[in-house]
Parts: structure tokens; C-alpha cells; sequence
């Protein structure tokens, strides 16, 4: 994979009280981007999605997620990609199961939780959870939450898990 993060300390975006950033900017949504599929690309669980099936290209793919986050967080203009679609040809190569949703919600999560803090961080948050919950009903065929007590998600006790 060929990508380079860039800081996460940003001039301009808002810094919480607890010093964490939000992600107010082109460059924190990059850094997320990048940051989660370093996650992916070294999963046990993923990778073989990505990497084997789907075979995605980092350097055409990543520039596509950013574009896609920062128009969902940032409100900013951008082409709409086919997300369904693709996911669906995903799925009718190798079946997605609860436990892919489950991983992808919970690095992405974890993510988020490692460097920001906020309400967009938590846009960002509670827009992957409706996306994958929607993709899960209509292309994956199953009902999907994210798993109690991961982080970012509603703990046993009600509170948000971190």
C-alpha cells in the first residue's frame, strides 16, 4: 500500500476539551481514512476481503474514501460513487458475514477514538454504523448493530464504550 498519513495536528480544526481534535478538516479525514485501512490491510479477518476478493487498488481506492467522508463530514462538494453496487459484487464474489461488519465497525471505531473527539468524530461514527447497518439489511441479507461494548457503541450499561 502506498500511502502517506499526514499529521493529525491540524491548524484550524477544533480541538476538544479533553485535546483531541475533531474532524473538521480535508487533511484529519485523509489521516483517518489512511489510518483505518492500515488496519484493514494488516486484519487477519479483512485483509482477505479487500486484498484476495475485492483486490482493491489502494491508490485509485483512497483518494474515493476521502472524497466520499469529506462530503458526509465536511459537507463538502464531491462525486457520488456507487457504494452499494460495489459492495454488492463484493458480496456475490465471497458472501459478507456479521463478523466483517462487526470488525470493520469496531477498527473504524477504534480509529476515530484514537485521535478525535466531537460531534463530527461522532457524525462519522453514527453514519458508518447507519451505512453498514443498511448495507448488511439490503445487500448482505441480515440485520446488523454494532456489537455491544465495541468501541464507540452503546456499552451493557447504556454508556459509550471507548
Amino acid at each position: 500500500m502506498t500511502v502517506v498519513a499526514s499529521s493529525t495536528a491540524v491548524a484550524g480544526s477544533a480541538t476538544s476539551p479533553s485535546g483531541s481534535t475533531d474532524l473538521s478538516t480535508r487533511t484529519a479525514v485523509h489521516d483517518l481514512v489512511v489510518d483505518f485501512y492500515r488496519e484493514i490491510v494488516f486484519d487477519d479477518l479483512l485483509e482477505h476481503v479487500f486484498g484476495d476478493v475485492a483486490e482493491v487498488d489502494w491508490e485509485q481506492h483512497i483518494p474515493k474514501l476521502v472524497d466520499y467522508w469529506c462530503r458526509i463530514l465536511l459537507d463538502a462538494p464531491g462525486p457520488k460513487y456507487p457504494i452499494m453496487a460495489a459492495h454488492r459484487d463484493l458480496h456475490a464474489l465471497e458472501p459478507l458475514r456479521p463478523e466483517h461488519c462487526d470488525r470493520w465497525w469496531t477498527l473504524w471505531s477504534t480509529c476515530i477514538d484514537r485521535q478525535w473527539s466531537g460531534p463530527v468524530a461522532q457524525h462519522a461514527r453514527d453514519h458508518a454504523s447507519s451505512l453498514m447497518s443498511g448495507m448488511a439489511r439490503h445487500v448482505f441479507g441480515f440485520e446488523w448493530s454494532p456489537p455491544v461494548g465495541a468501541a464507540g457503541s452503546p456499552a451493557p450499561d447504556g454508556a459509550i464504550a471507548s
